[in-house]
């Protein structure tokens, strides 16, 4: 049994909660610069250069990347022979805290959905959990800034609506979406499990690099297609109109009821930070 001590747990958690919001993924920053060489519309192409300009800036700068620095919302993959010595979410808290204090980062989490009234250090952090096999700890920062939060969306399809229903919700999602979600966007798709776990699938699908692809040929090709139909809307970057509404779709699926076919879309703006380390 391996032991890891909270205290590490913190630091690097501090340490990703700054780094996710200052640099943004490599694979993002080529993805853009490509679509950026695509994209035929002149309005569009300027504003790809704004985009471009800005995360440069920003690593450059050490600044955020965003002002909406988001919740933090970390995931933990924690090896079957690990223990944590010390209380593991007390430990992500902490880090969470101390990160967004030191980078200078917005705390933008209230304690009650209600009664609004700020934590003022961004904590509870979302904090997911899988056990893999191993001795290893990996420890992923995605801070979810909700001006696409808020366009993201579940719904309880039938198992008769099949691949056509799926098609039409996620454009429809996407189209109502409009600009507000800071376009061009990464839609992450979960298919399957129950009404929660749908959610879940679609949030861990925006954690895939732009470059991987479905390990399933059926779903590389469903997610091909959705970029294509996405693409097609017209939207833009910023909502400017364009080619490049989105940058990528990723699709995760797991088994689900014989009477469901549940299908969560979970949008990201063109800023999707995350920042992973191993202990």
């Amino acid at each position: 049994m391996r032991i890891i001590e909270a205290a590490q747990l913190t630091e690097t958690v501090k340490r990703l909660c700054i780094k996710a919001n200052r640099d943004l993924p490599e694979d993002v920053r080529e993805c853009l610069r490509s679509c950026r060489s695509r994209e035929p519309w002149p309005l569009a192409r300027d504003t790809l250069d704004k985009i471009i300009s800005n995360f440069e800036l920003a690593a450059e700068r050490q600044v955020p990347v965003c002002q909406d620095t988001g919740m933090a919302c970390v995931f933990l993959e924690i090896g079957a022979e690990v223990h944590i010595e010390g209380d593991l979410y007390a430990a992500i808290n902490e880090g969470v805290r101390q990160g967004y204090r030191e980078g200078w980062l917005r705390k933008s989490v209230v304690a009650d959905p209600l009664n609004r009234v700020n934590t003022a250090d961004n904590t509870p952090a979302m904090v997911y959990i899988d056990i893999v096999p191993g001795d290893r700890l990996g420890v992923t920062v995605a801070p979810k800034g909700f001006g696409s939060e808020n366009m993201s969306q579940i719904k309880m399809l039938r198992p008769s609506d099949g691949e056509a229903g799926i098609i039409d919700f996620v454009v429809s999602v996407v189209e109502s979406a409009g600009s507000n979600p800071c376009p061009p966007i990464v839609a992450g798709v979960g298919i399957g499990g129950t009404f929660d776990k749908a959610a879940l699938l679609a949030k861990k699908a925006l954690l895939r690099p732009l470059g991987a692809e479905n390990p399933l040929a059926y779903y590389r090709d469903l997610e091909k297609r959705l970029l294509e139909k996405i693409n097609a809307l017209g939207i833009g970057p910023q909502g400017f109109g364009g080619a490049t509404t989105a940058l990528a779709v990723a699709i995760e699926t797991m088994p689900t009821h014989i009477a469901g076919l549940p299908c969560a879309v979970n949008i990201n703006c063109h800023v999707t930070r995350h920042a992973r380390e191993e202990l």
